[in-house]
């Protein structure tokens, strides 16, 4: 069965003499498919196979496997493959939604923000950092792990002057009251809650449309960061090679 998908490629692996095999997110979700081919001088789908490419391929299916016969970019992020330090943290954007997409369950809006961020990335309409956090906080909405960010789990208070986020319980306390879930939590300052506010709540056309100062940022960027780790009980090596990378 032959059928047109639009995918980004997330991950390229060599197989065999002049094939890859790529992991994409799609519409329909995570899928597993050959290139076979690809490594050939002159091939047709080689440039549409490449990771951070966003391309529409012709996939056959048959008995579970999947090969692009046909392939064509839709948009490849020119702007990171120019800058190492911004290719090796979209390297990450792309292990991260690896990481959360699932196989075979279409999420368009898991899609739509990694397509966004790389645009933003590559278009450097923000710092690096704010879009990493930004990206890294959404992902956990759209995944089921929304963080509770609208007033202190314990005492209920809205308006916070020392928050924090507990890290393992996903919600905002007051400094002087425990977490939801004992364990660490991030420091907050009043601007860096309403960033968090905004991301978890604005429409995915608006979730980057910030500012913060620098010592906002730092709060806000390190709270993301550490929440996605804790959420996602794992690390990432692109992220320790992004932060190497940057110096």
């Amino acid at each position: 069965m032959y059928k047109t998908v639009r995918g980004l490629v997330l991950r390229e692996v060599k197989y065999k003499e002049s094939s890859k095999m790529l992991t994409l997110l799609t519409d329909e979700g995570k899928m597993a498919a050959e290139a076979r081919g690809a490594l050939r001088k002159g091939s047709r789908i080689g440039a549409a196979s490449q990771q951070l490419c966003y391309s529409e391929m012709t996939v056959f299916e048959n008995r579970g496997r999947r090969l692009i016969t046909e392939a064509a970019v839709l948009e490849e992020f020119t702007g990171v493959r120019e800058r190492w330090e911004d290719f090796a943290l979209s390297a990450y954007i792309a292990e991260v939604l690896e990481a959360v997409a699932l196989e075979g369950t279409g999420d368009p809006a898991m899609l739509r923000l990694g397509l966004n961020t790389l645009f933003a990335l590559s278009r450097q309409f923000y710092p690096p950092e704010h879009i990493k956090a930004v990206f890294e906080l959404r992902m956990l909405c759209l995944a089921g792990f929304t963080p509770e960010v609208e007033r202190c789990s314990h005492c209920g208070a809205v308006t916070i002057e020392h928050p924090r986020l507990s890290l393992l319980g996903g919600a905002v306390h007051c400094a002087h009251c425990p977490p939801p879930v004992p364990g660490r939590s991030a420091i907050l300052c009043p601007a860096s809650l309403a960033a968090l506010r905004h991301v978890a709540h604005a429409s995915e056309k608006k979730i980057f449309s910030f500012t913060l100062d620098e010592s906002a940022a730092r709060h806000f960027d390190a709270a993301c960061e550490n929440f996605t780790l804790t959420q996602l009980d794992r690390g990432f090596p692109t992220l320790d090679y992004w932060k190497s990378a940057k110096g």
